[in-house]
């Protein structure tokens, strides 16, 4: 195809474990976290099936993993604790994924719109981008908090198409795990899968359209996705 044949088209990514590799900076915000309670440390591997649901039930995965159940009230203290030691030192030692810079600019070279839509704090996504030069890319960033029902609801995922300008009819989802599967599917869009993601089951598992082993095979995938009929 020739370039400007993905008008139209609008391409939503996922944020922790499909751009950007964000979990030794949550590993040690977490950690710093569970330091007030006396909690044993995680390391970066087990945090990687922990991540998708935004912070609070992260604290509470890890927590439990340790036998541990917080209150709400103390639950939410400590989720305020974590997002501080987060934001503190945000980008550290994250970076996105090998071949995501390329390919974001391919896509758009191509004319696609791109938007992000993660069950991360809005504040804290656009924070995150920036600091690695990724925000500029993006026509929207919808955070969890910038919507009623976040993901796997559909409604997150119609956010960040429409907010984005685009129609669910011609849009794809680009993620790690089940909440990203169900948010685009129960919207009617179809839905790719990496398989270096945070999933806390096999990629291959998800039940995606797509499974991406490598980013540069993203952009062949949308040409053969928005060239078919319907699309």
């Amino acid at each position: 195809m020739a370039s400007g044949d993905l008008s139209g088209a609008t391409v939503v990514f996922d944020l922790d474990g499909t751009l950007v590799d964000t979990a030794p900076d949550l590993v040690r915000a977490l950690n710093e976290t569970l330091d007030l309670e006396g909690l044993p440390r995680l390391r970066v591997d087990a945090v990687r099936k922990l991540v998708g649901q935004g912070a609070r039930a992260l604290i509470e995965r890890a927590s439990a993993l340790s036998g541990v159940t917080f209150s709400a009230d103390r639950l939410g203290e400590l989720t305020h604790a974590f997002i501080d030691f987060y934001r503190a030192d945000i980008a550290a030692h994250s970076a996105p994924f090998p071949g995501v810079v390329d390919e974001l600019q391919f896509l758009a070279e191509m004319g696609a719109t791109l938007s992000v839509c993660t069950n991360k704090r809005t504040d804290l996504s656009l924070l995150l981008l920036e600091k690695l030069d990724l925000a500029r890319r993006f026509a929207v960033i919808v955070g969890a908090d910038a919507v009623t029902d976040k993901k796997p609801h559909p409604e997150h995922y119609r956010a960040a198409v429409m907010r984005a300008g685009g129609t669910v009819a011609r849009s794809l989802m680009i993620g790690d795990t089940s909440a990203d599967v169900q948010s685009a599917r129960a919207a009617g869009a179809p839905v790719a899968v990496v398989s270096f993601g945070y999933s806390d089951v096999d990629a291959a598992e998800l039940g995606a359209d797509i499974l991406l082993h490598r980013y540069s095979d993203l952009s062949p995938v949308c040409r053969r996705l928005f060239a078919a009929p319907g699309h």
